[in-house]
Parts: structure tokens; C-alpha cells; sequence
């Protein structure tokens, strides 16, 4: 994959902030661009294409770049801001991410975000967006509405899999390279959602509250490293940050974003999270999306009516052209679209689920699978059959193919090996049986023509009292269906219907799935049918699971895991925006089902296919158990390789997993989530994370920075030494095992003696990975900078080096501490 020319990366803004305090005034006002010397040290001007353009611009040609509209040509994005012909000013178009282009056409369907994290590799994230960046510009966008960089603070969170970690300095590195990548490749990077935006639940109007400690240690620094790295767009959240819209906070938009971190991109709002337009406008808002609700005609008018200035017009509008500009869209200056590498784009997509994979659970080197065990399988669940590639919502993407892990497993395993299938778990449901229905017709793969309507109107017979899960697959609109006089599949407004579900929200065929679950009485039920097909015709079927076909499909698998020496199951957890989990087991039946084969078969490794922490107490029955989260369309493939020992299982958790529901940092404390009366408290601090865990002395699962290799490794030889104000922190690891292998040592530093703040036990302050070979030692050193050294005090306010004795240890997560010693600060 080539990249074209990458953005000019220094703009004559970015040399006025470079310059900075008098120079920049001075340079500003020697050309004419400044009111004042004050406003040009704070809102350095545009270049002369822009300012021209800006000049001749009508009040509204002006507006219409500042909101969103139909696009007259969709390629299925998100979003769409006319440009103005007149004056050679192109439209832009913005795509959903973050683990690809997410349009109406294919694309390289990446790994979760969650999943890239866990390999600990920045490199590794910059080639990740590069390959968004590329594709991106194949597929006729401008914009990219990702990363997300908010912090894993909720195990409950929907959007856990979009983003990367708990730990804000992981979470920094990771979203630095990535925005490299998307923007070096000629695409312009949206980090969201700024901020605070740490769970789904009520996310459109819960009021976040969160002292500044808090905040600028733990949530805005990745915020903060994506300014840095140069991402020109920012979106911002839903959510209220300390009784105030995020898109409409002034301490977020301008205070923070622009006058200290030097922001030079322009600011829009998450979908439909306007809520104003002057107050907007005035904190440093600077596009409403997808419409023109608030910055449309409203906003004409409030210039007009002498309510806010022109001037904010213009400057918002010079953000956007300002970097249009830089990526050479108003001069005809970016290099002409790429052709897509889906080649390129799939190897990258294979490295990354297989750096990312990470092994929790290994009993008496289960894995990898060799000898009897890797030709005697068994393998169990529906996503063992069905890829599952991505989480729902915006994060899903038409992937270019997407292999069954079933397939890769016996296209590995070879001829001669036996390997066996059970569903276990029934996703889509089975006809209802005829002789049940009053009419003797089961509606299973019902055509309705175009314009005409199918009912019908009978009885359900139902033997026995029993729990029924009616599962309807659909194309165009949803049929109704009403079960004694209760619709069970009725269309929710919002967003609620349009982000369903990545895989259990539609067949495999691509028809639409919406399920209901309830328990019927034996005896006789009333069920009407109405389905209209519309203009383009109308195809559905009917289908039910219940307690006696669930059983069937149990004792299915048993049988399977019995006749076979090793069993590898397959579980999974179907994630999306705009809801949160209600529990940390694993949906519908599963943990009965890993139960049943793990008694008949103690050889069983579970492969989770999960968006972020899972409770598992069927654990110590398990030989293995591997955590692949949503592995892209190369998943399948990875997911051998690591099984089949082809691969070290590269991955650690960037998340601390929990034992259950009850010890985590948000158990028991509806303050904290999700909220009392509209208002969510941060009330655990700065200690997110495994910060909690050890604060409290919780013991977890598994801890942040956990997962095991093949293969093992040592540590020694610790030295530390004073750079400056940070540390460099040198050991040896050593790898003791017979063959090669991945390591991810981790640095951890304690907290100032000195200062009067709230403090950690210990943070992640530096990490490498490392690929040794059998018995290779190799000398590395990691370094801790200033910022990760300090805390911000509010009363200054400002960042504090924390000086005094502080404690180093070396572990290979944040509880195996392996290595220890302390050096003056």
C-alpha cells in the first residue's frame, strides 16, 4: 500500500503557536492578520488562500459549511458539509470508524480498537491508521470520525471495544501513532468524544461530574496526545461535563482544547448533541451534524439580529478551511485518490488480531494445541461457524470476506484430523412447527410483492409452560407481530433501531433480526401477522427458540466435546453504541452451555469474542482460555494461528477484568454509574482502573497488563537513572523457555511523598514489546517522562513534578511485580 504525499504538516498557524508570546505576536501584526496583539497570540490567523476565500464568502456560504446536509451523491457515510462551488470550495465527507471505513461498499473490516491496544505497540497503531487513511481516501471521504480515546472507566460501557484502555498513558501513545497514520495518509482524524463520554447509558443527558484533578490526569490526556500528534477534528460528547454541554463548555472547547493545548482543527458536535447556537458558537463550537437545526438558519439569524458577531462565523469557519486547506482540498493540491489495497489492508488487519490476542487462562499448557489435540477437535458455539467480525453501531463495517473460525480451524488442523460441529447456542431460531399454528402455514421465508400486504390471523398451540425466544428476520420493514394483543417486535425511535447489533442483528443471509423473549402458558395463543412489502418487496421469517430445542442443542455439543479429545468453544458478546451491558456474564444461556462441555470434556478452551470484561465463573473447569474481542475480518485465521501455536499470543489486557459484578470500581455506587437523578459522579478520582483495584486491595480476575505466552520470561539487573525530569528505567528480560516468544514488560512508578494530592499506588509509566527468541536476553531501557512523573494541582492550576523518593517496579502486569527499587526524583 503507498501513501500519497502526507497533509502539510506545518501550517502558518502551527508556526505562530510554535513561535509563541511576543514573536507571534509581532509576525501576526507586521502582516496584517491581527485586531490585536492579543488575539493574534490566541487565535493566530489563516493563510492568504483562506482569508480570501473567507472575504468573499456570503453570510450563507458561510453557514453551510458549519453544519451538516444531504448528500446529493451518498456513498453511505455519515455525515456531509456542502462545499461552495462558486468558489472552488469542495464538499467534505465524513465516515464512521474506528476499525475502518464504515460506507456502503467494502472495506478492510480491522480489529477492534480494544484489540489493537492489547498488543502494546504504537508502531503497530500508526500502520493500523494508515490503513484507515488510505482506504478512507479510496472510498471518497475527507473525514474520519475516530478515534475514540475516551477511558474504559465502566465495564458495563457498550463502546468499551471502540476505544483503548483504562490507563490514560497507553491510551495517549496508541492514539498519537493512530492519528499519524490516518492523516499522514492524506485523511483528516476526528478524536471523540470530547469528553467524558465513558458509557452509553443516558450518554445524551447525564451530567458528568468530575473534579480538575481527575480530570486532566486521567480523561483528557489522550485528548491531549491527539492535539499533539496534529488531529485537525474534534467531535464533541453528548453528555454534560460539570452541569454544562460538552459542546457548548467553554473551559472544554476553548479554555483547555485551544488555549493550552494549542488546538488548530475545528470542533463538531456528535450526532444531534447541539443543544444551542449562541452559547455554542461562543464556547468554541464549530459545526453542528448531520443537520442545520442550530447553525443553520437559527444562527443567520442571531447575526443578524445582533445577538452573536459575524466574527464567530468567520472564525469557525476559518478552523474548517484552515484545514481543508493544509490537506491541500481548496487549492487542488492532495494527491488524486488511491485505489484500495484490500491485499495490504488485510495483512495488516491479520498482524494486529494476532498481536493482540491474549491468552488469560492456560491449565497444564493447554494451548497450543499439538499431538491428539490438535486432530481429535470438537468445536462448539455459533460463532465458531459464523464470523464475527465487528462490534455494532458505527463501528460496523462491510468487511471484504470474513472466513469461519470453523473452516480455519480445519484448513490448519489438515487431512486426517477429525473435527467435529455443534451449535450449542441458537442465534437465528428454528421454524415455528406447523402443526402448532391453527392454519397449519409457518411463516418461514415469506415473499410479500412490492405493494402488497401478507396477515395472518391464528393460534399458537403451546404444549407446555415453557420460555419462548421469537426471533423475526426481515427485509425493508419490520413486520408486525402481535402475540395476544402485545407487539413483540415494536420499532423503537432512535438509535436504538439503527445501532442493533454487529452480529445478532442480522442472518447470515443479511436479513434483519429483532428477537423477544417471554414465557408462554401451555394452551392456545392468539398471533397476528402483518407484513406490508412495499415498494421493493418484502422477505421475513418467523422463528422460535425454546427451553426444549435450547436443551437439544446443548446435548448436541456434549455429545460432540465427548467424542472428541480437545474442544475448542467459541462464546460471544454482541456489543453496540448506544447501550450498555447490564451484566459482566455472558448473554443467553452460554454459561450453561460452557458448563455442560466442560463436564463432559475438561479439555476445552473458550475463545471470547467479547467487547470488554466478562465474568467467569465457569473458569477453573476450562483448560484455556483465549480473549480475541472482535477480531476483524482476518479473525478466524488469527484465531487458528494462536490456537495451533503458529503464533505467540502477542496480546496483554489494556482493562482490569473483574471477578464478578460486585468488585469493580463502579459496583454498588449508583453515583458512579449510571447516575442518580441525571447527575454521574466521579467520585473514585484518579484512581480508574487498576488503580482501584489496588487502592482498595480488590483482587481481579485478571489484571490490567496480564496474559501469558507459550513460552516464559525473566526479569533482572533493574537500574534507574535521573534524565533531566524523567527516569530511564534499564533492566534485562530473558526469555527461559524452549521457543520464541512475546513479551510486554511493564514499568511502574509510585507516587511523590511530597505532594499534598491525591495519588495512585503505582501507574503504568513505560512499557515495551519484545519478540525474543528460545533463551535470548536482550537489555532494554524505557523512559519515564516528566508528565507521567507529575500531577496536576488545581490550586496553581498546573502540572507538579513529583519529587522525593519514589518506587520502580518492573512487572508483567500491574499485580505481578517481579522487580523493585526506588530513586530520587
Amino acid at each position: 500500500m503507498s501513501d500519497p504525499v502526507p497533509p502539510r504538516s506545518v501550517s502558518r498557524r502551527s508556526v505562530l503557536r510554535l513561535l509563541g508570546g511576543a514573536t507571534a505576536v509581532a509576525l501576526a501584526a507586521t502582516t496584517g492578520t491581527a485586531a490585536s496583539a492579543r488575539a493574534a497570540a490566541r487565535e493566530p490567523a489563516a493563510g492568504p488562500r483562506v482569508e480570501g476565500l473567507l472575504a468573499q464568502l456570503t453570510l450563507d456560504e458561510k453557514i453551510s459549511l458549519l453544519h451538516g446536509a444531504t448528500d446529493p451523491k451518498s456513498l453511505g457515510q455519515a455525515g456531509y458539509v456542502p462545499g461552495v462551488a462558486r468558489l472552488g470550495i469542495p464538499p467534505l465527507r465524513l465516515a464512521d470508524g474506528p476499525a475502518g471505513v464504515r460506507v456502503k461498499q467494502r472495506a478492510t473490516a480491522l480489529p477492534a480498537p480494544v484489540l489493537l491496544a492489547s498488543a502494546f505497540d504504537p508502531e503497530l497503531a500508526r500502520r493500523y491508521g494508515r490503513v484507515i487513511g488510505h482506504e478512507g481516501r479510496a472510498l471518497g471521504q475527507d473525514v474520519l470520525l475516530s478515534p475514540m480515546v475516551n477511558l474504559v472507566r465502566t465495564p458495563y460501557a457498550g463502546r468499551n471495544f471502540e476505544t483503548f484502555s483504562e490507563d490514560p498513558l497507553l491510551s495517549a501513545d496508541l492514539v498519537a501513532e493512530e492519528i499519524k497514520g490516518i492523516q499522514g495518509a492524506g485523511l483528516i482524524a476526528t478524536v471523540k468524544h470530547y469528553a467524558m463520554n465513558n458509557q452509553e447509558k443516558d450518554r445524551e443527558t447525564v451530567d458528568v461530574r468530575v473534579d480538575e484533578q481527575t480530570l486532566n490526569e486521567v480523561e483528557l490526556r489522550g485528548f491531549e496526545a491527539a492535539v499533539g500528534a496534529g488531529a485537525r477534528a474534534a467531535m464533541g460528547a453528548y453528555n454534560k461535563v460539570n452541569g454544562v454541554y460538552a459542546c457548548e463548555n467553554k473551559e472544554l472547547l476553548t479554555d483547555i482544547l485551544r488555549d493550552r493545548w494549542g488546538f488548530e482543527g475545528w470542533v463538531m458536535t456528535d450526532w444531534y448533541a447541539a443543544h444551542s447556537t449562541v452559547a455554542s458558537l461562543t464556547a468554541g463550537l464549530d459545526m453542528e451534524m448531520p443537520n442545520s437545526r442550530y447553525f443553520g438558519a437559527a444562527l443567520k439569524k442571531a447575526v443578524q439580529d445582533g445577538g452573536v458577531s459575524e466574527e464567530y462565523v468567520d472564525r469557525s469557519v476559518r478552523r474548517v478551511l484552515t484545514a481543508m486547506d493544509d490537506f491541500g482540498l481548496l487549492d487542488g493540491s492532495a494527491p488524486p485518490r488511491p485505489r484500495r489495497d484490500p491485499a495490504a489492508g488485510a495483512a495488516v488487519a491479520l498482524e494486529v488480531a494476532k498481536a493482540g490476542a491474549t491468552l488469560l487462562h492456560n491449565k497444564n499448557a493447554a494451548l497450543p494445541l499439538t499431538g491428539e489435540a490438535a486432530r481429535s477437535i470438537a468445536v462448539v458455539g455459533p460463532t465458531g461457524s459464523l464470523p464475527f467480525v465487528s462490534g455494532g453501531g458505527s463501528a460496523h463495517v462491510i468487511p471484504d470476506h470474513a472466513d469461519s473460525p470453523l473452516d480455519a480451524i480445519r484448513s490448519r488442523a489438515g487431512r486426517g484430523a477429525r473435527i467435529s460441529y455443534a451449535l450449542g447456542e441458537d442465534l437465528y431460531g428454528r421454524p415455528l412447527p406447523k402443526n402448532a399454528l391453527s392454519a397449519g402455514i409457518a411463516p418461514e421465508a415469506q415473499r410479500v410483492a412490492a405493494g402488497k400486504t401478507w396477515t395472518y390471523d391464528g393460534t399458537l398451540t403451546v404444549d407446555d409452560a415453557d420460555e419462548w425466544t421469537f426471533v423475526i428476520h426481515y427485509s425493508g420493514t419490520r413486520p408486525r407481530v402481535l402475540l395476544d394483543g402485545t407487539e413483540l417486535f415494536p420499532v423503537v425511535a432512535g438509535l436504538a433501531e439503527q445501532f442493533a447489533g454487529g452480529l445478532v442483528s442480522a442472518a447470515p443471509d443479511g436479513l434483519a433480526v429483532r428477537r423477544k423473549t417471554l414465557h408462554l402458558s401451555p394452551g392456545g395463543h392468539r398471533i397476528e401477522i402483518t407484513a406490508k412489502g412495499g415498494d421493493t418487496g418484502q422477505t421475513f421469517r418467523l422463528r422460535r427458540v425454546t427451553g426444549a430445542t435450547r436443551a437439544q442443542d446443548v446435548a448436541e455439543a456434549v455429545r460432540a466435546a465427548s467424542a472428541a479429545h480437545s474442544v475448542i468453544l467459541f462464546a460471544y458478546e454482541d456489543a453496540t453504541e448506544n447501550q450498555d451491558r447490564t451484566t459482566l456474564a455472558l448473554p443467553g444461556h452460554q454459561p450453561h452451555l460452557i458448563e455442560a462441555v466442560t463436564a463432559a470434556n475438561p479439555r476445552t478452551t473458550v475463545v471470547l469474542n467479547t467487547s470488554s470484561s466478562t465474568a467467569m465463573p465457569w473458569l477453573e473447569r476450562t483448560a484455556a482460555v483465549l480473549q480475541m474481542y472482535y477480531p476483524g475480518q482476518e479473525g478466524a485465521a488469527a484465531t487458528a494461528a494462536v490456537l495451533f501455536g503458529d503464533c505467540d499470543p502477542g496480546g496483554r489486557l489494556t482493562q482490569s477484568f473483574p471477578a464478578d459484578d460486585d468488585s469493580h470500581p463502579v459496583a454498588g455506587e449508583p453515583r458512579r454509574y449510571p447516575g442518580v437523578s441525571g447527575v454521574e459522579e466521579y467520585s473514585e478520582g484518579i484512581h480508574a482502573g487498576y488503580r482501584w483495584y489496588d487502592a482498595k486491595n480488590v483482587r481481579p480476575l485478571f489484571p490490567f497488563g496480564h496474559g501469558l505466552s507459550y513460552t516464559s520470561f525473566a526479569y533482572d539487573d533493574l537500574a534507574v537513572e535521573r534524565t533531566g525530569d524523567g527516569l530511564d528505567v534499564a533492566f534485562t528480560v530473558r526469555n527461559t523457555g524452549r521457543r520464541a516468544g512475546i513479551d510486554i514488560p511493564q514499568v511502574y512508578v509510585g507516587p511523590s511523598p511530597d505532594l499534598r494530592l491525591e495519588r495512585a499506588v503505582r501507574v503504568l509509566s513505560g512499557y515495551r514489546r519484545l519478540a525474543l527468541k528460545a533463551g535470548e536476553s536482550r537489555r532494554i531501557t524505557v523512559r519515564v517522562d516528566a508528565r507521567t512523573l507529575s500531577s496536576w494541582d488545581p490550586r496553581r492550576p498546573g502540572w507538579v513534578l513529583g519529587t522525593g523518593r519514589r518506587t520502580v517496579w518492573i512487572g508483567a502486569s500491574s499485580r505481578d511485580l517481579r522487580l523493585r527499587t526506588t530513586v530520587a526524583v
